[in-house]
């Protein structure tokens, strides 16, 4: 089958296109390696460096013609988002617009979007959040992937085309960047491995559900299926705490660094935790990787990268 990956030199991205190349596709991505890396991209993938918000995309649908599309491509930084609500809303909307139009002109089976369960939901009141939990968005990015979602079942209802919508709790892994909006882990990892002292905001009791990033590859592979539709959550359904992961990691890394806590980020959750048991039963998809371990492949990807 012929896929299309748009963010396919990112972080997740590049996850999904290395499985999807193992199992025999074939792979087009197209990334502004703006954040993304072209080492990341597989040999066996062709890349077209474009941006989601162009009008060169369709010259790409139009040369190439992919069965399915699986839309990574983001501005994923709250913070920014935060910043520049306008910049976020240009990729994150109207990109994700211009995505779906073409995937309808140029007669795709099927879209895969990349969302987010944590900045969706906002504020939980129920732990683990199922699909059905009321949408809270808390920044102008949980907006704008929510807004992606009502144009796919837009474009779903109006063009005919199956849609589904993955909502990812927190990803992590190899390749993550510990550079701008990173996760916590790469953020830490990064620094311990330096000998520098990471700093956990405020109490560090907050909680998170730190999903590995070969399962949420798993995760794309199975949307692509038939009997994927509507919208799943990707996550563990289990909250770490932020000072628990500290301690994990300090002793993965072999750092001597104490808990060293500075002030709370304004409007942070407290706690974050989505429950899986919906792609479970109807795709038969199962977190692999559980967070000792991936907590270890991660932390050896970054010695790796130190010349550790």
């Amino acid at each position: 089958m012929k896929v299309l990956v748009t963010g396919g030199a990112g972080f997740i991205g590049s996850h999904v296109v290395d499985r999807l190349v193992e199992e025999g596709h074939q792979v087009i991505v197209v990334d502004n390696l703006a954040t993304g890396k072209r080492k990341n991209v597989n040999r066996a993938a062709s890349l077209y460096k474009t941006d989601i918000t162009s009008g060169r995309l369709e010259r790409v649908f139009r040369n190439e013609r992919p069965n399915v599309v699986l839309h990574l491509a983001a501005q994923i930084s709250v913070r920014n988002s935060v910043e520049d609500p306008v910049f976020d809303a240009q990729v994150n909307v109207l990109g994700t617009m211009n995505v779906l139009q073409q995937a309808v002109r140029y007669g795709c089976r099927k879209v895969v979007f990349s969302s987010s369960g944590g900045a969706i939901y906002g504020e939980q009141e129920t732990f683990p959040a199922p699909e059905s939990h009321g949408n809270n968005p808390l920044s102008p990015y949980g907006i704008s992937k929510l807004c992606g979602e009502h144009y796919l079942s837009y474009f779903q209802q109006m063009g005919g085309i199956p849609v589904v919508s993955l909502r990812y709790a927190n990803v992590y892994g190899p390749r993550q960047d510990p550079e701008g909006e990173a996760g916590v882990v790469a953020i830490f990892i990064q620094k311990m491995l330096n000998n520098e002292q990471p700093i956990i905001n405020g109490n560090g009791r907050q909680t998170r559900d730190f999903v590995f990033v070969d399962d949420v590859a798993e995760a794309n592979l199975a949307a692509m299926g038939q009997d994927a539709h509507g919208v799943y959550n990707v996550g563990t359904g289990t909250e770490t705490s932020v000072n628990e992961l500290f301690r994990m990691l300090a002793g993965l890394t072999g750092s001597p660094a104490k808990e060293v806590h500075g002030p709370a980020k304004l409007g942070e959750q407290l706690r974050s935790v989505i429950d899986p048991s919906k792609i479970k039963q109807e795709l038969g998809w199962e977190v692999k990787v559980d967070l000792a371990e991936g907590l270890k492949q991660t932390v050896e990807f970054f010695q790796g990268k130190n010349g550790r």
